[in-house]
């Protein structure tokens, strides 16, 4: 979710609680475009962690420390010089913008009081850190934005400090029902949008739910719309920020299973498919989502490799099986040679010599047909010639399905790979899927040929009634999950006819309950590449029917009774274990 201006209205609420009156005790510059204040505040000591980044504006409160350059940057060394044990007056967000204002008093050289203000603005790629004096006269910025950088507004030493033009967007918090009619109106758009166009501190998430809170289609334009529904839909839309007005904020995230898909300092009612997780500080949050969030792109980063090495090997195989199924069809006339090599054995004693055609009667299908002779041979040459043919075209058909076949389980073993890259969340499973790749042979091992022993485990759930539920990572764990750890009685499940995990339900002995077969197979579905659907179709069986073929690649197993239902991949009530 966008960091909008209801986040940042709960951040300035939760901000005014920890550290007002707070004197700034630290002051430190980490990267070029980060600060981390230490502030005593009257609940203790609390670090302020600020982020202009272009990829990641941020501001939380933190208890984490970061390491600090030898040499103390120019920006971070002229807040020592100002604002280094002075106390924090005012937290204060302008409307509902993406801005923060922090009113510093502190001596100045004569010992006189002042005042300053610490600045951050959140806005994308445009986010900066600025100083002003108590006149909004820029003494410095994190980053300077000179007239050729920016059109719209300098941010340089000695300009006067401006908020940007909103683009006319209203404040929400105290527009007017007249107001609100006329913005959403005069935009030949669909309704979400409009609204996240027309007020400030709007995403698109937020304006989402507006709608689904007023019962409105968001994809309908404004101007179809009866007056009724608009009332209605204003109603709706002040009650919604009533909770920011009163500071009523419930700090969330939502879950698409193990991955952070969004946050809000709000509910978000329509995202009903999704676990919500809630938090007692929008800092926890912040904090919790985007470490979920930059470990998941660490992972897909660091997998970057092997994806490569899996794509390569999966077009090379799929290249393979086309051409051999060229080659396969190129085989499917080949018994005509052998009728051919036996209807010139049958009536060719009465052929003339030269003769460059029989003319039989077919005796498998009691038809006529033209067998082309080569004038030069005698009928049993002309026999011979068919049979080799017949022959030769046989024994390609024979080795070509041996091959196709070998070519489909090498393409099916290469997607489960790559579903087992998007499943891994940790440098363990890398790790793992990167030794069982050494392994197969598509990439070395460094420096030793002895495996690597990794200390990984499978995902671990629990039903609603209890049952443990296991889920193997990679094609290593599936196999040791269903052939070393599951016990005859057990329940195994894995997705039909697609690559995925297997997922395993101890029993300890007992009749499993309608739930748990549900849940281990939403599973089944989430872990496999068909994540996502609606309807899955699932297999599953007791493992003791469940086999591995001599040779069989990791992973691969066959069974032939087993029981299926078709499930949704929807995981969010299912409780992990830690």
């Amino acid at each position: 979710m966008a960091f909008d201006g209801i986040v940042v209205a709960n951040l300035v609420h939760e901000l005014r609680e920890q550290l007002l009156n707070g004197r700034i005790t630290k002051i430190a510059q980490p990267e070029t475009d980060e600060l981390l204040l230490t502030i005593k505040g009257p609940g203790g000591q609390r670090r302020l962690y600020m982020s202009a980044s272009a990829a990641l504006p941020l501001v939380f409160l933190t208890d984490t420390n970061k390491p600090s350059p030898m040499t103390a940057p120019n920006f971070c060394m002229l807040l020592r010089k100002h604002i280094a044990n002075g106390r924090i007056v005012d937290i204060y967000q302008p409307k509902l913008e993406r801005i923060i204002h922090f009113t510093v008093e502190h001596l100045d050289e004569m010992g006189d009081l002042c005042r300053k203000d610490l600045i951050i603005e959140i806005m994308g790629k445009h986010s900066n850190l600025i100083f002003c004096n108590d006149e909004g006269i820029v003494i410095d910025s994190i980053k300077h934005v000179s007239a050729q950088m920016s059109s719209v507004r300098e941010v340089l030493p000695g300009r006067q400090y401006f908020i940007p033009d909103p683009m006319d967007k209203l404040d929400p918090l105290s527009v007017e029902s007249e107001a609100f009619y006329l913005a959403l109106c005069a935009k030949p758009m669909p309704l979400s949008k409009a609204i996240y166009t027309s007020f400030t501190g709007i995403s698109p998430v937020t304006a989402e739910e507006i709608c689904a809170l007023a019962g409105v289609d968001s994809s309908l334009p404004p101007k179809e719309l009866s007056e009724d529904v608009l009332r209605h839909l204003y109603n709706q839309f002040m009650i919604y920020f009533s909770g920011v007005k009163e500071g009523l904020f419930l700090p969330s995230i939502y879950y698409d299973g193990d991955e952070p898909k969004e946050f809000s300092s709000l509910p978000l009612t329509h995202f009903s498919e999704y676990t919500i997780k809630t938090f007692d500080s929008i800092s926890e949050v912040l904090e919790t989502y985007y470490a979920a969030k930059n470990t998941l792109t660490r992972i897909r980063q660091k997998s970057a490799d092997l994806r490569r090495v899996i794509q390569t090997a999966l077009e090379r195989n799929c290249k393979k099986y086309d051409l051999q199924q060229k080659q396969l069809k190129d085989t499917e006339g080949r018994e005509k040679f052998k009728v051919y090599g036996e209807l010139i054995h049958a009536y060719g004693y009465n052929l003339e010599d030269g003769a460059k055609k029989l003319e039989a009667l077919n005796y498998y299908t009691g038809e006529m047909i033209s067998i082309p002779l080569d004038p030069a041979k005698t009928p049993q040459e002309n026999a011979q010639k068919y049979f080799e043919k017949y022959n030769k075209q046989k024994r390609t058909f024979e080795a070509l399905s041996r091959l196709i076949e070998e070519t489909k389980e090498e393409i099916k073993y290469l997607e489960s790979v790559r579903t087992a890259l998007d499943i891994a969340r940790s440098e363990d499973d890398l790790a793992e899927i990167k030794e069982e790749l050494a392994a197969a042979g598509y990439i070395r091992r460094k420096f030793t040929k002895k495996k690597v022993k990794i200390k990984n485990k499978p995902l671990h759930y629990i039903s609603s009634d209890g049952f443990h539920i296991y889920v193997g990572k990679n094609n290593i764990q599936n196999d040791e999950l269903t052939f070393r750890f599951a016990s005859g009685n057990d329940w195994w499940f894995h997705a039909k006819q697609a690559p995925g995990s297997h997922v395993i339900v101890k029993t300890n002995g007992e009749q499993l309950p309608d739930a748990a077969f549900e849940e281990a197979g939403r599973l089944a579905a989430y872990y496999s590449s068909m994540r996502g659907s609606e309807k899955v179709e699932i297999d599953y069986v007791e493992k003791k029917h469940v086999k591995k073929p001599s040779g069989a690649k990791p992973g691969f197993v066959v069974y032939y009774t087993n029981y299926s239902m078709v499930i949704d991949s929807n995981i969010s009530q299912i409780q992990e274990a830690d």
